[in-house]
């Protein structure tokens, strides 16, 4: 049970962080949502958004953060 508290904790700041970021980017005005590779697709009762560039960009980030913290830990 302690154990399943812990990752509670661990999401929960996680999603705080997350939130935050985006708060700060759309403050600073930056593109997230409206990069090369985003794909929107509208039609009369239909919108279609695959954010393909942007995710990929997250996902970079993250993987350069997590690295960081992994040659630290260790």
């Amino acid at each position: 049970m302690q154990q399943i508290g812990k990752i509670l904790l661990a999401a929960g700041l996680v999603i705080t962080f997350a939130g935050f970021v985006l708060l700060l980017a759309s403050r600073f005005n930056l593109p997230f949502g409206s990069l090369p590779g985003d794909i929107t697709y509208q039609k009369k009762n239909l919108t279609v958004f695959a954010p393909f560039g942007t995710m990929l960009l997250i996902s970079v980030i993250i993987t350069i953060i997590l690295n960081i913290f992994s040659r630290w830990k260790h």
